[in-house]
């Protein structure tokens, strides 16, 4: 049976019985969690290398992570366009993916080879007397950086989109193995990142950063190689966007501008109305005569881009309650190195720690869909239990939480006689992995089931990019703070050399209110948003849908 829209990798039709499908999505689950094997242990653990081999103080290590994450949710926006309007989503990844692994490779060379990195010193107790990376070196490191990050981007943002592809949404038992592909995929994202925090983070700091890095690169490489092998079975969807008809004049009616090439897959008109909104946009539908599909749109396609901007306003909401999750993951593991990481006889790293809201994660993500979800969704009356926006709002509440935890946290080991025990900072990590259940997941379903079928891979960046400019965001918070803070020879707050002598204390404070900011602006515009996709249960069938 074919299925029309879809295409196997020589732009033949496909067929159900051969294409898509589990087997297909397998081929993605193997490299979800090798990506993520190697994506969270090196997000979190980068603060540790960039002050501690490459000698950068507490805020420039900050600052330089969070600015890669938000590139690499930047490039996941570039990867959108072109995935959902020149190329395939699955050659987007194999063209773009690359990068990743030469990244990789690039941060690894350097890490091995003395030449290219500072001189090996305790910046803990030498202070000032550490050479800070520079010149070629640093070039050489940012260079890196940002090529992970433009592949990690391209392989984010496409991924969950290919896999969506594989189903038929419309297909009753289909709909529900794509439901499952997202509840997987998410399980693999948790579970990858806890095989890395173990695996990764241990050949990086008892091994060398040479070896850790260099196991990372030849994981990706395995990846992509595993993912491209299963291009025989892939369905894949190339959707045109018309932009050659803009500086046109609208009839009257719209429908006349695509009556004449009524029928065809590129005009045809479906269910969705025209709406008075964004009416610049249906200037796409114009017919001039030419047949193609870059030469006419939809007034479908018109209309699902409409959609896709009505979820902005809680885009940029989301963004800005997000900032705080960011700033705690990244200070907490600098946190955890100044405290005392030993559990008996074991030397357990701070990044490591973060197994803990992991482990906490994949079993919520279980308990959630198997028991929670079905015992409120008879009560409240919501296909998902609570409705997306929230879900996303208890997690901005949990955030808020932590932040304060945090605080408090912090001052207690400054003022301690005896070093702190790492496990003091178990609680904030603990509600980092409930805020990630919550917020997390909630913004990756918000965004896909909103979005129509075919702007899949835009509703994806436009959740990875809300992320990353809450990165940016925090780096921008945290310059803010350091000028506001600083006095005459006394730098800012976070401008130490180590957290000993800076005010992280007061400055979770800070972010405990811009988090509280930023979840009341997201309750105004939650409060206003309108669901596309009614989220009450609609069929007595929809509890035997949960996969």
């Amino acid at each position: 049976m074919a299925l029309v829209g879809f295409v196997d990798w020589r732009g033949n039709a496909i067929r159900k019985e051969v294409h898509g499908g589990v087997r297909a999505a397998w081929f993605l689950y193997v490299l979800t969690v090798v990506t993520n094997v190697v994506i969270i242990p090196n997000l979190l653990n980068l603060v540790t290398y960039l002050h501690g081999t490459m000698h950068m103080g507490v805020s420039a290590s900050a600052t330089t992570t969070t600015n890669f994450f938000g590139a690499t949710s930047g490039f996941a926006m570039i990867a959108a366009f072109l995935s959902d309007s020149y190329i395939t989503r699955f050659r987007t990844m194999l063209l773009f993916g690359p990068f990743m692994f030469l990244g990789y490779g690039l941060l690894a060379l350097q890490a091995y080879l003395p030449s290219l990195r500072p001189p090996a010193c305790n910046i803990e107790a030498e202070l000032n007397s550490c050479e800070v990376v520079h010149g070629w070196n640093a070039t050489l490191l940012y260079t890196a950086l940002y090529m992970t990050a433009f592949g990690d981007g391209f392989i984010r943002v496409c991924l969950p989109s290919l896999g969506a592809d594989q189903f038929d949404h419309e297909d009753p038992s289909e709909s529900r193995q794509q439901s499952s592909f997202f509840n997987w995929y998410t399980f693999g994202i948790s579970f990858g990142g806890f095989v890395g925090l173990i695996l990764i983070v241990w050949l990086e700091n008892y091994k060398g950063w040479d070896i850790g890095l260099g196991v990372c690169a030849i994981l990706i490489l395995l990846g992509l190689l595993i993912v491209a092998a299963g291009f025989p079975f892939y369905r894949n969807q190339v959707l045109v966007v018309a932009f050659r008809n803009r500086k046109l004049e609208l009839p009257e009616k719209l429908e006349e501008a695509t009556e004449s090439c009524t029928g065809t897959r590129a005009c045809s008109v479906d269910a969705l109305a025209p709406t008075n909104s964004l009416k610049f946009l249906d200037k796409a539908c114009i017919n001039r005569g030419q047949s193609g599909a870059w030469s006419v749109s939809s007034l479908r396609k018109v209309e699902e881009t409409k959609v896709i901007l009505h979820v902005l306003p809680l885009f940029v909401s989301s963004m800005i309650g997000y900032i705080s999750n960011v700033i705690l993951f990244t200070f907490t593991v600098q946190q955890g190195t100044m405290t005392n990481t030993r559990l008996g006889k074991i030397h357990v790293s701070p990044a490591t720690l973060f197994i803990i809201p992991i482990i906490f994660q994949m079993l919520m993500l279980a308990v959630y869909d198997q028991f929670l979800v079905p015992f409120l969704r008879r009560r409240t009356g919501y296909v998902g239990g609570v409705t997306h926006l929230q879900r996303i709002g208890i997690g901005f509440v949990t955030m808020l939480l932590a932040s304060v935890i945090a605080a408090i946290v912090e001052r207690k080991r400054k003022e301690a006689v005896v070093q702190m025990s790492l496990f003091w900072l178990a609680p904030q990590f603990f509600l980092l992995g409930v805020a990630d259940v919550t917020s997390f997941t909630g913004l990756l379903e918000f965004f896909n089931s909103e979005a129509p079928r075919g702007m899949k891979s835009i509703a994806t960046a436009l959740f990875w990019c809300a992320l990353g400019l809450a990165s940016l965001l925090a780096t921008t918070l945290v310059e803010i703070v350091n000028k506001a803070t600083r006095h005459r020879r006394q730098g800012g707050w976070l401008e130490g050399t180590s957290l000993n002598n800076s005010r992280l204390d007061l400055f979770y404070w800070v972010v405990a209110v811009v988090g509280l900011l930023g979840f009341c602006n997201y309750l105004y515009w939650a409060k206003k948003y309108v669901y596309q996709h009614n989220p009450h249960i609609v069929e007595t069938s929809v509890d035997q849908d949960s996969p």
